[in-house]
């Protein structure tokens, strides 16, 4: 299964399924609070769910336009979003390399777990384009270090071999320095996490991670037995599994150009 079937059939279950951490969202949103109008443009938004985030923290001054390549998702961004009464949004299916958004005409551009789904380069000239002088660009992502580490990439047989579309730093920021743009900071949000057994078997099973889509059938169900016997091993009480997830932020911009 290819990730745009995944992302088509798990589409409506994909807010049960995975954890929104709020820590990114605020970074973000104290970094350009001080704007009188904001416009953001989200690639790669899913079904919303930091979206909405987006629009809580930053209220009427937000303009902001959702972008993912899968309609099922942003069928469901939309929905999601009548439901919470929400209206300064739009939202449209496009690819993150080639995005319908004018030249210079955004403060911000987010993505959020999202950047190892993109043609790195091409979506980083993309940003560059749409993006005002001084603008941001928000990267929020698990690096390939940092995913070895997770309760997944530790227990779940070949997670860390089968998920090879993953960064490294050093990777992100070489694409960095030969775009438009600048590093400006890279951010490290760390978070302790509890959870059942069960629950996480229940994730697993229905693919919350896209990495799950690379696996065969039996692949799957034999990694997905060794996993369960592996937690058993190491936690006593399968109701209390704990462990320390890590992700990274890069803070990038958009320099004005020194006239000459």
């Amino acid at each position: 299964m290819d990730s745009y079937q995944h992302f088509s059939r798990i589409a409506k279950n994909y807010k049960d399924l995975r954890t929104t951490d709020l820590e990114p969202i605020r970074f973000i949103t104290t970094k350009i609070r001080n704007l009188q109008k904001i416009k953001i443009v989200e690639v790669g938004c899913g079904d919303g769910r930091y979206s909405l985030e987006l629009l809580r923290d930053l209220g009427n001054k937000l303009d902001l336009h959702c972008i993912d390549t899968n309609p099922e998702m942003v069928k469901h961004l939309q929905a999601f979003f009548v439901r919470n009464g929400v209206k300064n949004f739009k939202a449209g299916t496009a690819s993150a390399e080639d995005l319908p958004v004018e030249d210079n005409s955004v403060d911000c551009v987010v993505t959020l777990n999202a950047i190892h789904h993109f043609k790195l380069l091409e979506f980083l000239e993309e940003a560059s384009r749409i993006l005002v002088d001084d603008g941001y660009l928000f990267i929020y992502t698990r690096l390939r270090n940092q995913n070895n580490n997770h309760i997944f990439g530790k227990f779940f047989p070949l997670f860390s071999q089968k998920e090879t579309r993953l960064y490294e730093l050093n990777e992100l920021t070489e694409a960095v320095q030969r775009s438009n743009l600048i590093l400006q900071s890279t951010e490290l949000f760390r978070y302790e996490r509890c959870s059942d057994m069960n629950r996480l078997i229940y994730q697993a099973q229905n693919h919350h991670y896209s990495t799950f889509s690379l696996y065969s059938k039996e692949e799957f169900e034999q990694s997905l037995k060794e996993f369960t016997q592996n937690l058993k091993k190491k936690f006593k009480d399968p109701t209390n599994v704990k462990w320390t997830d890590e992700y990274s932020l890069l803070v990038i911009k958009k320099i004005k150009k020194k006239e000459s």
